[in-house]
């Protein structure tokens, strides 16, 4: 078929595509096609016992009234947000944190959580959809907040100012209308807002700074300005120093710096890599470079921590100081900050731990955190920089669920077993891509099932985010319960050697992530723990782009394929909704000699006919309401795949935005219909 393939000159609008239509998101035609194939989907589950018993097993975990309340920390209290049957879009809500931090102390059910506000109620009051988006709380006072809400979970939302005392919106209050944007205390009186109703950037994200002032409204003039070309702009203000940081992201993965004093100030710009990112804390600037890095004569490594002291960068005398250096099977996760420190986590051939920095008299200390136990998986779920060195962990492995734990090793709660693990074994082994890069990847795997059996394997492998192997309690009660294997893949692309194997699948090197897939693919063949005819794959968003490759170019390895929210025309990605953000990642098909490598592996231009290439039965899924990933992705791919004679499913959720699902019931027929096509298609029952 191929009639998607252009030369380099093409005009990206060429109407040689006949699908083009499908990119109309609310186009009557397009909404048909869509609807008809998903009622078509849902009907033929719905007719089966297997479908409605996985959709009833994933409803009871999503709204099980046992689960941990994962919550943040502002000072004295620890905030939740919380669905289940009776919250289907959920309360967000709030203990005192002397009470969440004793043992049993965030049950769910207790009496100690104060109500906020009830999004439910909201929908049904005000007749919309509403999706709980998060909230910006006024620090250190935790008197006001800015509460974002989503119309079907889309990106954009409106803002409204939120008074904690009365639990309630605040009367002629702070009232943002729907738009991608960003806000951001200043003073009692004063919000920073970068939205792109004002101004945007070709990415689609709010170019200018403004102040929203109490009694006055939206300024005229910005305080901070990027330019089109740029991904967005950024702006905080330090509650404690007033000091003010402003931002413009040149791209995905470089961005430049400002710093001033206060609003009287003129922007002090950072001289600094612009591949470094940074984190804040009253005293010092943390640096996280992805290359090795020169500042101020110092090299810090790439991946590792350097740090400058505040008051050096503002009078302009930088001594840097490099605090931790990774070798060569770790990287930096993600780093916390408390009072006093810096809580890091780290990945050794991808598995957590978790150190403190700290500063002194004599330079900064690194003391490992000790009396954890063996977990595959530390997350620091929640710290208060402004008030102490309170933390709160997630500990967890793939077959052991999480437990809430204090810095210390003392036990909050433990989430009850959601599935049957006692025959489920987890192991690490490497595969060998084609130019001999070493590739890790975790099976878990029932030790009770004798020969090959349907395994599932997942990968993501972009944006330096790293697959690690944690407890999911839905992809053990609907497919490891059931007699399925899962296998987790960190290729290159990801996080889980750090910045380094990120870059080693940037632009014209992407394909080294697809070989990388393709090699943990065959090597679980070869150790005899399935076959490719009972082998599927899954990814979603960038994963999705990983599913439409496989499909493509290595079909012969898949019994099957689940792909959700995908990117698949890499020829239009750039021109649909936020898809030029990530040019840094994939480039620019724009420009002839990007479009030259893209071209190359681009799902949607590399279909071909069924009677050239069989290709295994595919189910797509998307969102209408995603606002990032345009559904236009799955649309055309669905019809190019039908055009050509392939087998595929679709189904595409009405709202959900770019995580597909905007509740729990969302979510349950979410997993339930890809394990349900997995199942069928891969021979599971």
């Amino acid at each position: 078929m191929h009639y998607g393939h252009m030369t380099d000159n093409a005009n990206p609008n060429d109407t040689s595509d006949p699908h083009l239509w499908l990119e109309e998101v609310e186009g009557a035609d397009a909404l048909d096609f869509a609807r008809t194939r998903s009622d078509a989907t849902l009907a033929a589950a719905e007719a089966d016992p297997e479908y409605l018993a996985l959709e009833r097993d994933a409803r009871s975990i999503l709204d099980a009234s046992d689960r941990i309340p994962w919550s943040q920390i502002r000072g004295d209290w620890a905030y939740n947000f919380w669905r289940d049957a009776s919250h289907p879009r959920g309360i967000w809500r709030r203990m005192p944190l002397s009470q969440f931090m004793t043992s049993g102390g965030p049950d769910p059910a207790s009496s100690h959580w104060e109500l906020l506000l009830d999004v439910d109620a909201l929908a049904a009051e005000e007749g919309v959809n509403w999706v709980y988006a998060g909230t910006v709380v006024r620090r250190p006072a935790d008197d006001r907040a800015l509460c974002l809400l989503s119309k079907g979970g889309a990106d954009a939302v409106v803002v409204r100012e939120f008074d904690l005392a009365t639990a309630d919106f605040v009367p002629g209050g702070l009232w943002l209308d729907e738009a991608k944007q960003d806000v951001s205390w200043v003073d009692e009186d004063t919000v920073a807002v970068v939205s792109a109703a004002e101004a945007a950037t070709s990415s689609g994200y709010g170019r200018r700074v403004k102040l929203w002032r109490r009694g006055e409204g939206l300024a005229t003039e910005a305080i901070w300005e990027g330019e089109v070309d740029d991904v967005a702009v950024g702006f905080s203000k330090d509650p404690e120093t007033g000091r003010e940081v402003a931002t413009r992201a040149l791209d995905f993965h470089n961005a430049a710096y400002a710093v001033r004093s206060g609003p009287e100030e003129d922007w002090l710009p950072l001289d600094l890599p612009t591949d470094c990112r940074l984190v804040q804390t009253a005293e010092h600037l943390i640096l996280l470079p992805r290359g090795a890095a020169e500042v101020a004569g110092t090299q810090i490594p790439a991946g590792g921590i350097g740090a400058l002291r505040w008051s050096d960068v503002i009078d302009g005398s930088l001594r840097a100081d490099v605090l931790w250096e990774p070798s060569e099977r770790q990287a930096l996760e993600d780093i916390s900050v408390t009072r006093s420190g810096l809580l890091c986590t780290v990945l050794d051939d991808v598995q957590s731990s978790l150190f403190w920095l700290r500063p002194g008299d004599n330079g900064w200390s690194h003391t490992p955190v000790e009396g954890l136990g063996e977990h595959a998986e530390v997350t620091v779920t929640a710290t208060d920089r402004f008030t102490s060195d309170v933390a709160v962990l997630a500990l967890s492995n793939p077959v052991t669920p999480p437990s809430l734990v204090t810095i210390d090793g003392d036990v909050l709660a433990q989430t009850p077993t959601r599935f049957d693990a006692k025959n489920v074994v987890v192991e690490q082994y490497f595969a060998e891509s084609d130019d001999g890069t070493r590739v890790p990847y975790f099976v878990m795997r029932r030790s009770d099932v004798d020969g090959p059996a349907p395994t599932v394997l997942y990968g993501y492998g972009g944006f330096e985010i790293a697959m690690t192997p944690s407890y999911a309690a839905l992809r053990g009660k609907l497919w490891l319960e059931r007699g399925g294997h899962y296998v987790v893949a960190g290729i290159r692309g990801g996080g889980e050697y750090g910045p380094g194997w990120h870059a080693a699948a940037l632009r014209e090197k992407r394909p080294r992530a697809y070989e990388d897939f393709a090699a943990v693919a065959r090597d679980v063949v070869r150790r005899g723990l399935t076959t490719p005819a009972k082998l599927g794959a899954y990814g979603g968003s960038n994963g999705g782009l990983l599913m439409g490759v496989m499909l493509t170019r290595y079909p012969e390895l898949f019994g099957a394929i689940g792909c959700a929210v995908p990117l698949l025309d890499m020829r239009r990605y750039n021109r649909l909704l936020a898809g030029a953000s990530w040019m840094a990642e994939y480039g620019d098909p724009d420009v002839p000699g990007d479009w030259e490598f893209i071209s190359r592996y681009s799902p949607y231009q590399q279909v071909s006919e069924a009677a050239e290439r069989t290709y295994p039965p595919v189910f797509l899924t998307t969102s209408t309401r995603d606002d990032r990933v345009h559904p236009g992705h799955a649309r055309k791919m669905v019809a190019a795949l039908e055009a050509a004679g392939h087998d595929v499913t679709y189904f595409e959720n009405t709202e959900g935005g770019h995580a597909g699902a905007a509740d729990n019931s969302q979510e349950a027929r979410k997993n339930a219909l890809l394990y349900w096509f997995l199942a069928k298609r891969l021979g599971l029952y």
